[in-house]
């Protein structure tokens, strides 16, 4: 079918509005000729002359094809290699579950069990055609009244193509990716059972169960089971837990999902075939029960580290208490090591503190930035190394310009803070030290201190292996910090490059003796 170079057309549907944006393409609301409400999904202009883009596209066309069912918009027309590559689906005129929850509020009731149910049997309709969504996620369905249709199979794969489970291959969203996707690991029906579980998470509690904040930091989570179900109603949480599971291997498939949310008695298909043992009456048997009860641990070697760029992380409940302490105990130094310096030597400390606020949001962008492209594209390249490092001299502005924010409020903090210990007649070297305290503290929550922390505590957890080097390192940095201290009380403040403080001279000293 040729397609028609008029931007408000393409092939025999007129573009009404925009109604959504993807990697790889817009989305559309459309009318065909015979007057139908449809949704067309045109490719992005920049990747039209790309052939792995339309070869992606044609891919997707044909799985769409294979799949027939009314919880899943159905493929209507399609044209992967014309002028303007197209896809046509059904058009849902509803909201996508992220929309809905964040306007209406979490599900609640029959209402979460009747959507988790009719997903389950969503992804149980692709799988039945030997399809892989691997995108399911709560702006990928959408809400026909209380019930969800899943849409856009922007990356969904036929499950028994070899050309697509090459090492390296990376497509999804941070939150709803299986744990065995980040390893480079092929995809399997597992996968989307993870996804099902996180998106009915969220229906029921406005959020990922890996929480919030940088991709990096998710991705980590992901990747150590780390997930939160709070607010999750008891009698979904076992089977969202299991399902949930680091191991595919450990979740129940979703046939029995599903059959344990119908309350069905009848065994699975799985069941049939001998592959694992199911549901009756509702009621959790073998492989979900032993998922909830197995203790969630990472079971690769490479699991106990986080990555390039961590975040803020949910510990699991089993972590050793070494691990903790050394911890607490790296963080305690190394606020006494800021403190102290900050005081002892105000200028050449801050001056120090900001390199290295700037070295490290320069990190935190970099490995960021370098991960999402990764996980953009859906695979590596062998430029993706050199891009970073001549990117990096943007990334370095990016980082110094979030530091000076950081440590402005830092500074401005620790000011307000002197001033009011002046009036209190608390001056000198105490007042001093405390002003290097509350410097440390304010640029650590401030603005533009996330990355701070996250990058922060990463390199803490990373170090924290229970050794005797860590708890040297920490007593060597509290030392440092003690040292600071001492000598400022013994000695008074080093000013330099100034001669003398700021309050001794000046129009600052005049204003000062009125006080």
């Amino acid at each position: 079918m040729p397609a028609q170079t008029d931007p408000a057309q393409v092939g025999d549907y007129e573009l009404l509005a925009t109604i959504g944006e993807g990697g790889m393409g817009v989305v559309h609301l459309g009318r065909a000729r015979d007057g139908r409400r449809v949704a067309v999904k045109v490719l992005r202009p920049q990747v039209v002359g790309d052939l792995e883009a339309r070869e992606r596209l044609a891919r997707e066309v044909a799985s769409l094809q294979r799949v027939r069912s009314s919880r899943v918009a159905e493929v209507l027309d399609a044209d992967p290699w014309g002028p303007t590559p197209f896809v046509v689906t059904r058009y849902v005129p509803g909201l996508s579950l992220h929309d809905h929850v964040r306007e209406e509020g979490p599900i609640e009731g029959a209402d979460l069990h009747h959507l988790a149910t009719t997903l389950a049997q969503a992804v149980l309709d692709v799988h039945a055609v030997g399809v892989l969504h691997r995108d399911v996620k709560p702006s990928n369905v959408l809400m026909e009244g209380r019930s969800p249709v899943l849409i856009d199979f922007g990356l969904a794969r036929l499950s028994d193509d070899p050309r697509l489970t090459h090492t390296g291959w990376l497509l999804g969203t941070p939150g709803y990716l299986a744990p065995e996707l980040l390893y480079g690991d092929d995809a399997t029906p597992a996968a989307d059972v993870h996804a099902w579980a996180a998106t009915v998470v969220f229906a029921a509690v406005g959020r990922s169960p890996y929480g919030k904040g940088q991709a990096m930091a998710v991705l980590d989570r992901v990747r150590l089971g780390q997930h939160d179900l709070t607010g999750v109603p008891e009698q979904l949480r076992p089977l969202l837990e299991a399902a949930l599971a680091t191991e595919p291997t450990d979740r129940p498939t979703m046939a029995e999902v599903h059959d344990f949310l119908t309350g069905r008695r009848q065994m699975t298909t799985a069941q049939r075939t001998g592959q694992r043992t199911g549901v009756v009456s509702g009621q959790m048997t073998a492989p979900i029960q032993a998922a909830v009860a197995a203790p969630r641990q990472p079971t690769r070697p490479e699991a106990a580290a986080p990555s390039v760029v961590p975040g803020t992380r949910v510990m699991p409940a089993d972590e050793p208490r070494t691990d903790r302490f050394q911890r607490l105990a790296l963080m305690a130094a190394l606020i006494a090591l800021t403190s102290g310096l900050v005081a002892l030597a105000p200028y050449v400390g801050l001056a120090l503190v900001a390199i290295g606020v700037i070295l490290l949001r320069t990190i935190s962008v970099t490995g960021e930035r370098h991960g999402l492209r990764r996980i953009v594209r859906g695979h590596p390249k062998w430029y993706d190394v050199p891009a970073t490092g001549v990117s990096t001299p943007w990334y370095l502005l990016i980082g110094a310009f979030g530091a000076l924010t950081t440590v402005l409020w830092g500074a401005l903090a620790a000011v307000a803070t002197g001033a009011l210990l002046y009036l209190a007649h608390v001056r000198h070297q105490p007042g001093l030290l405390v002003m290097g305290l509350v410097f440390t503290i304010a640029m650590w929550w401030g603005p533009g201190s996330t990355r701070l922390r996250a990058v922060t505590r990463g390199y803490v957890w990373r170090a924290s292996t229970g050794g005797g080097a860590t708890w040297f390192v920490a007593v060597l940095l509290a030392l440092a910090g003690l040292v600071c201290a001492a000598t400022l009380m013994t000695k008074g403040a080093i000013w330099a490059p100034l001669s003398d403080a700021p309050w001794n001279s000046g129009f600052l000293a005049d204003v000062l003796q009125h006080f």
